[in-house]
């Protein structure tokens, strides 16, 4: 159920509220384009500035535009466990077809701590997790051999990986076995991830490019690398000029320069500079999304 492309939703704003008829409307754009997943809440979702509330009605908002036509993974991350338990409990309700859990950021745990934490998890609530390591952000990395013992559990199913480090696929293929699941994390890796046996990616440029993300995957799963590699040098300009500047903000520019969504930010977090902004700019007529 879990391969191929699937965006990293935003959360689009208005007047500072959570924008709902734009969220549908991405949702059926994204179904319409291809893509083949979706992840709302997570860091390109805004999760640190959403309240609770608005967390789960983005959650409950998505599950029901999607209306089982692709799967819906629900961000339900936390540095508190029982404040994850909670997001995994809502996401259940709702109907996501799984969790998306990041490792717990600013604590800092250890390797056994990682352990408890999704075991936690995993036991309180009957819905697959995929576990998110972003060491970069989150100033702790779920080591293979860690991520093998947790795979042991039913329902922690697959990791999406942004270590950035190609070789983890194989290492975690060897302590989590070659049926777990694993998706990139890193737009500017994800064809050379698969390569290595992963099966798809959790996207922020799928924001944008949704249509030209979904094909390069799809050329992946069937094995056709020359055809996914041309996709890939057609996106990598955007890859690159999304993170000049914050990830989300960048797609937000992008966004709100094909009238999808306003490029409204939530503080700490504001819109890209000008020098960023031609750079998207080029980056979208060279995957010719733009003229």
């Amino acid at each position: 159920m879990f391969k191929g492309s699937m965006p990293a939703l935003v959360t689009p704003f208005k007047n500072g509220e959570v924008d709902l008829e734009t969220l549908r409307k991405l949702v059926d754009w994204h179904v319409d384009q291809g893509s083949h997943g979706l992840v709302p809440v997570g860091t390109t979702g805004e999760s640190p500035t959403l309240s609770h509330s608005e967390h789960e009605l983005v959650v409950a908002e998505v599950v029901k535009a999607a209306a089982g036509r692709i799967p819906v993974i629900a961000g339900a991350g936390s540095n508190n466990t029982t404040e994850a338990i909670r997001f995994m409990a809502h996401a259940k309700a709702v109907g996501a077809d799984a969790g998306l859990v990041v490792t717990p950021y600013y604590n800092k745990p250890t390797q056994s701590g990682l352990i408890a934490h999704f075991t936690a998890i995993a036991d309180a609530v009957d819905l697959p997790i995929i576990i998110y390591n972003i060491p970069g952000r989150s100033a702790v990395d779920m080591l293979p051999a860690t991520m093998g013992e947790l795979a042991k559990h039913r329902n922690i199913i697959g990791v999406k990986d942004a270590t950035g480090d190609l070789a983890r696929v194989c290492a975690q293929r060897i302590t989590c076995g070659p049926d777990f699941i694993q998706v990139s994390g890193e737009d500017a890796t994800a064809h050379g991830f698969n390569a290595q046996g992963g099966t798809g990616c959790i996207s922020v440029t799928a924001n944008v490019a949704p249509k030209l993300c979904a094909e390069l995957q799809e050329s992946c799963l069937a094995g056709d690398y020359a055809r996914a590699l041309e996709l890939q040098d057609r996106l990598m300009p955007l890859h690159q000029a999304i993170f000049v500047e914050p990830g989300l903000c960048g797609v937000k520019y992008a966004m709100a320069q094909l009238g999808l969504c306003t490029e409204e930010l939530r503080l700490p977090l504001v819109p890209v500079t000008e020098p960023t902004r031609a750079r998207l700019d080029a980056a979208m007529r060279h995957a010719g999304l733009v003229n």
